[in-house]
């Protein structure tokens, strides 16, 4: 039987020490619970097969879409749904917990961006 742990997310997050480069926390029916720091830019991409779910854990970041902006504080997330093209921007550092299918890439559409994260390390 495997063994089951809790995660401390206060722990794993201290471990990450770069900025959009997502690490796996956990996994579980062909999902993945993903952790990364964020900060300044990202790129837009959308993913064609796959819904995204952000949960800020610590610090601010802002989701942008092609008709508004979206900024999320500790405690608050957001789904963005397959398809949908979307920025995040972070200003100031942010831990951030997502929740996706494990054939998420990082990137989506642009899997070639020199951002683009394929072999997750495990937290």
């Amino acid at each position: 039987m495997q063994s089951i742990d809790k995660v401390n997310l206060v722990e794993k997050f201290s471990l990450i020490n770069d900025y959009w480069n997502p690490r796996i926390a956990g996994e579980l029916n062909g999902q993945q619970v993903k952790l990364a720091k964020f900060k300044g830019e990202f790129e837009w991409h959308h993913h064609e097969h796959e819904d995204e779910f952000f949960l800020v854990v610590s610090g601010q970041f802002e989701m942008h879409l092609r008709d508004k902006v979206v900024v999320l504080d500790p405690g608050e997330c957001i789904v963005i749904p397959r398809g949908v093209e979307h920025k995040p921007v972070a200003p100031v550092e942010a831990d951030v917990l997502m929740f996706e299918p494990a054939s998420t890439v990082n990137t989506g559409n642009l899997q070639n961006s020199e951002r683009t994260k394929t072999d997750l390390e495990k937290l």
